[in-house]
């Protein structure tokens, strides 16, 4: 009888859960369409004017600052960059703040190596090679989508860039300063580490998260998903959205997996009912975001990732949670999003199961309990496990100085809404990320480099 009721209320939360983010998905789908519609409306009337010689306001974007480095806002899960889903913007308009910020649109879904390796061509130009051996382990195609002109084709070590990753969007960045340096992409043989002059971590997945197992992924492993759970609901739905392939709205929003080709023209109601039924497809491989999400999937990714001793790191890490008597628990209910309310509360009561090997010698449950709703505090810091990586905690703007290179400048900011946090985010890119911007430039100027 209490195993019934359990079950009953698993189901319970599950659907509540499902129906909440479906909510959330078509209210953000909907805004998006409705304001490309305005968009349009408005553009048609002010015609006349354009014809009269009036231009745009651009008041609140600068022009280009010669050959000073790009700054390029790397996004996490579910995100998208420019051009997708109407006028959103995913860094709350920090791409309209000057020429020189970029906003790569990434797969969403797709794993932090095709990520990383997109990003390379999003940059140099040409078409994506995910690399032959890869492509073959997991069962798509080695190329990708094409690139005729990069948006910044000149990138190399004498001009370098700044990234700036979201969630999983640092991985990807510390991922592909990795494949540079170990001149990982064919036929760009001067590749180095010194390609990436900084990268700004903004809540970054560099350990992984606990939301993965909550939502569905198996602890076991930190590769399979349990039979019923959030995410077996999501695989469906994508691998729908994907067979169906309709251009309208693959334009407006896509997950990045065009290159398992799961449309309809190319596998047909045959391959449909394979990948649902999970044998083949990125979920069949592992070889999408989650499991990269997961506390081993972290462990794999930075056993091979280096922090490099000439490039400047910099982590902001968030929180929703406090302690009282001991108990960690969310940090308030005013100005907070009932689902994250929930989700936070979730996170802060995690336990590993008992019956299941830790993911690491000295795991705690206590040190992942602090967490935004989506990410642990304790990932979001700085890359910790297997091998903890230099870095330093800044309580006051006098603890980064002097700004050395090599190490993870920490800043903690009690977070309420993912709004604030972009909201912040502009703020960073024009207080903090522009001055590294001027600070290097008169370094190089100065032949210190």
């Amino acid at each position: 009888m209490i195993r019934w009721w359990i079950s009953a209320l698993q189901c319970t939360e599950l659907f509540l859960t499902s129906l909440v983010h479906l909510t959330y998905g078509f209210y953000i789908f909907s805004t998006a369409l409705a304001g490309d519609l305005s968009q349009a409306v408005s553009d048609w009337f002010s015609k006349p004017n354009l014809e009269n010689g009036l231009k745009g306001d651009d008041s609140n974007k600068t022009t280009s600052g010669g050959d000073l480095p790009p700054i390029v806002l790397v996004h996490g899960i579910f995100g998208f960059g420019k051009g997708r889903l109407g006028n959103l913007s995913y860094f709350a308009g920090a791409e309209k703040k000057d020429d020189r910020v970029l906003v790569p649109d990434l797969g969403s879904l797709t794993s932090i190596y095709d990520r990383a390796r997109e990003l390379f061509y999003y940059l140099k130009g040409g078409q994506v090679d995910f690399g032959e051996e890869h492509s073959k382990a997991c069962g798509h195609s080695q190329f990708g989508r094409i690139y005729e002109k990069g948006h910044y084709p000149e990138w190399d070590e004498d001009h370098p860039i700044h990234f700036v990753g979201h969630s999983a969007g640092a991985q990807v960045v510390r991922v592909l300063q990795q494949m540079l340096a170990d001149k990982a992409f064919e036929g760009y043989e001067d590749t180095s580490e010194n390609w990436v002059l900084s990268i700004t971590s903004l809540s970054g997945a560099f350990n992984g998260t606990t939301r993965t197992y909550l939502d569905g992924m198996q602890p076991e492993d930190g590769r399979s998903l349990k039979p019923i759970c959030l995410l077996q609901l999501c695989r469906i739905g994508v691998i729908i959205y994907d067979w169906f392939d309709i251009p309208c709205l693959k334009n407006f929003y896509n997950f990045g997996f065009d290159h398992f080709n799961m449309s309809w023209k190319k596998m047909g109601i045959c391959g449909l009912i394979d990948c649902l039924l999970g044998n083949s497809g990125p979920f069949a491989s592992s070889d999408w975001i989650l499991p990269d999400l997961t506390i081993q999937g972290s462990l794999r990714l930075n056993s091979n990732i280096r922090t490099f001793p000439d490039t400047y790191y910099f982590s902001y890490a968030t929180k929703r949670t406090r302690k009282i008597m001991g108990i960690t628990v969310p940090s308030g209910i005013l100005g907070i999003h009932p689902l994250l309310f929930i989700r936070v509360l979730q996170m802060s009561q995690w336990r590993h199961p008992p019956d299941i090997m830790p993911p690491y010698k000295g795991y705690r449950d206590e040190d992942w309990w602090d967490n935004d709703g989506a990410l642990n505090t304790i990932s979001m810091t700085h890359p910790r496990f297997p091998v903890e990586h230099p870095s330093h905690f800044i309580v006051q703007d006098s603890d980064c100085q002097p700004l050395l290179p090599g190490i993870w400048f920490v800043t903690s900011y009690h977070s309420s809404t993912m709004g604030k946090l972009f909201t912040f985010i502009v703020r960073k890119l024009d207080s903090v990320l522009f001055a590294y911007v001027f600070y290097t430039k008169l370094k190089c100027d100065g032949k210190e480099r």
